[in-house]
């Protein structure tokens, strides 16, 4: 209990130093020879430090939030990506923390950046924050909404990014369990970008885009009759998967046994069929278990936290001191 305790106040001595450094002006950082990289560093350490809850909730305690939301705003790009990470295990599934970045506006920053960083992975960072920060939180999703987060959604969706795609996708699909949600994205049509996407050369893109098509095509409601893409260019779109999947070899197939379900199951749902993939029997190859329903959650495994999910990977691989970094050097007494 001792060593805890003494290494639980280490660990806030650190975060308390680390905060000073947030604090401090970049011209004066400079001065001591602090570099971006060095800030860069800096942050990938308290990322490891916020991944105990605790530790998230004390950093607003201690003053380190509002410099650390005001590194959104830096003018190095990897300072405003490291920063946005950050943010995103802070807020991830802690309801404490979400209201006290709220509370601080620290959406306004994040959907800047998300909106109009000239930076692509800066922009990717800050939607994978905003995904943490609104996911479970109403009021987070209102000013999502109010900020014209569906347009800057569309923009993403548009790109030619397929990480940024990949984010917005995956945001979607969680939007799109609210029928208020759902309306306003299928006003933007965004279900017709999300069919597009569904020939996407990316595999992680197309599953997105599937599994966010699928979810539209399973509310039977009747204010949902129009939710979906054109019913005949959707069944092109499928047909060509199909065609694409029965061509691929063993490995590509078992790479890809997400993607053969989703398929599957999308076309079984708009169609009231079974897929050719299941006649082929592409949908569940030999010494693979049953697709349970609904197929697997494409969505639901990119919202857990990046470092939180892994934090005991991540301590097994730092024991053995391969790759360590030394904590960066901060301003001397």
């Amino acid at each position: 209990m001792e060593a805890m305790q003494a290494n639980t106040i280490d660990v806030v001595s650190r975060m308390k130093e680390i905060t000073q450094v947030m604090k401090t002006p970049d011209d004066v950082l400079q001065s001591h020879g602090v570099t971006p990289e060095n800030i860069e560093d800096m942050l990938d350490e308290l990322q490891e430090h916020v991944e105990s809850i605790d530790m998230a909730n004390d950093l607003h305690s201690i003053g380190g939030l509002d410099p650390l939301l005001g590194y959104l705003k830096n003018s190095h790009a990897g300072i405003r990506a490291k920063a946005a990470e950050v943010v995103s295990t802070i807020v991830q599934n802690n309801p404490k923390s979400q209201q006290l970045v709220m509370e601080s506006n620290g959406l306004e920053p994040l959907l800047t950046n998300f909106k109009s960083d000239p930076s692509t992975t800066a922009r990717t960072k800050a939607l994978g924050a905003i995904s943490s920060l609104v996911r479970n939180n109403q009021p987070g999703l209102a000013a999502f909404c109010l900020g014209n987060g569906y347009a800057a959604l569309k923009d993403a969706l548009g790109s030619d990014d397929a990480r940024l795609q990949r984010k917005a996708l995956h945001l979607m699909q969680y939007l799109l369990d609210n029928k208020a949600d759902r309306s306003v994205a299928t006003e933007l049509g965004l279900p017709n970008l999300m069919m597009h996407l569904a020939s996407s050369d990316d595999a992680g893109v197309r599953e997105a885009a599937l599994g966010g098509l699928l979810q539209l095509a399973r509310d039977k409601t009747p204010a949902a009759g129009n939710t979906l893409p054109d019913q005949d260019k959707l069944k092109d779109v499928l047909r060509s998967r199909i065609e694409g999947i029965s061509s691929m070899d063993a490995d590509d197939l078992h790479a890809a046994r997400e993607e053969r379900q989703l398929v599957d199951s999308l076309w079984k749902e708009c169609y009231n069929e079974p897929s050719s993939l299941r006649e082929k029997g592409l949908v569940v190859l030999p010494g693979e278990d049953a697709p349970q329903q609904p197929p697997p959650d494409v969505a639901g495994k990119m919202f857990e936290p990046p470092l939180r999910a892994f934090a005991a990977v991540s301590s097994e691989g730092s024991d053995s001191g391969s790759g360590k970094k030394d904590p960066p050097l901060l301003l001397g007494p």
